[in-house]
């Protein structure tokens, strides 16, 4: 806008005093309405060949889901050339003619507002990209222990904010507060949900801690049980089993914490047929003898 009104200042101010270039054009015939017409035809060429710029960076972001570079700037140039061409080229304002001039600068404004209009769509699909990468960045930062939630939110709000400010045109009505006021709401859920699952881990954690001393505690009760009882406890812990020869009868004795268990069974030898008469040995020997020991310190 501030070009325009430069631009429609500078051509008022030396259409009197110097003659006419040839690329400007001349005064049309047949009135205000030609003129219009004329002003047209150079805002369309101008117009065509801008799309075609803006058609290669479209295919980079839409497309390829690009952020282009200095976007903003490359933006900026690109509306003030056109706008320059524009009163370079259109036909000089008729003398005393007011609708011709009202003219002039309705097209003037119309070639901004057509340019104008593809970019920011392009700007705001910049934006959506820039904050998905710095919410990537963020989960990334607040991954590392010591990095707090805080400190990786203020990392991932400066690498948003310098970026789109580097897309944002000069001078336009372009703004990215929302999406950063986005992004910000987006990383504030993020933590929240973090730390209500470390809450929840940390009260289970408690709960298994109480179960255990609970059943710590239990097992020393009946500890103090079992001594009373029985008297100090011993130990010591044995088993022992024996097999009476010739005979399917097995006795089996052990002693631990301090009892004494005994148990007579009759289990059938079955490798007795091929042992022999008497097994291996008559009596007692590690045929028919079995002893385990185990003592508790």
């Amino acid at each position: 806008m501030v070009l325009r009104i430069l631009l429609l200042s500078w051509v008022a101010s030396t259409s009197s005093a110097f003659k006419q270039p040839a690329s400007w054009g001349i005064v049309p015939r047949g009135g205000d309405s030609v003129f219009k017409g004329a002003c047209d035809d150079v805002k369309n060429n101008i117009i065509d060949k801008a799309n075609k710029q803006i058609e290669e960076m479209r295919r980079a972001i839409i497309d390829e889901s690009e952020i282009v570079p200095s976007f903003g700037q490359t933006a900026d140039t690109l509306c003030n050339s056109a706008l320059e061409e524009f009163a370079l080229t259109a036909p000089i304002l008729p003398p005393d003619s007011p609708l011709a001039a009202s003219a002039y600068d309705k097209k003037l404004s119309e070639l901004e507002s057509t340019l104008d209009a593809p970019l920011h769509v392009l700007y705001l699909k910049q934006l959506a990209l820039l904050r998905e990468k710095a919410l990537s960045q963020y989960r990334a930062a607040s991954r590392v222990v010591e990095t707090s939630d805080y400190d990786a939110m203020l990392q991932a709000d400066a690498l948003f904010t310098r970026e789109a400010g580097s897309l944002t045109r000069e001078g336009s009505d372009w703004s990215y507060a929302g999406e950063r006021s986005h992004l910000q709401v987006i990383m504030n859920d993020v933590a929240s949900t973090r730390k209500k699952l470390v809450d929840v881990q940390m009260k289970n954690s408690e709960k298994q801690s109480t179960a255990m001393a609970f059943l710590q505690q239990q097992q020393q009760m009946i500890q103090q049980l079992q001594m009373q009882l029985y008297g100090q406890s011993s130990p010591w812990n044995v088993g022992m089993a024996y097999r009476i020869p010739d005979t399917n009868f097995n006795l089996q004795g052990s002693y631990q914490q301090g009892r004494t268990n005994l148990q007579l069974s009759c289990v059938p030898d079955e490798y007795a047929p091929m042992l022999g008469a008497n097994g291996f040995t008559n009596g007692v020997g590690p045929g028919n003898l079995g002893l385990s020991l185990n003592l508790s310190v």
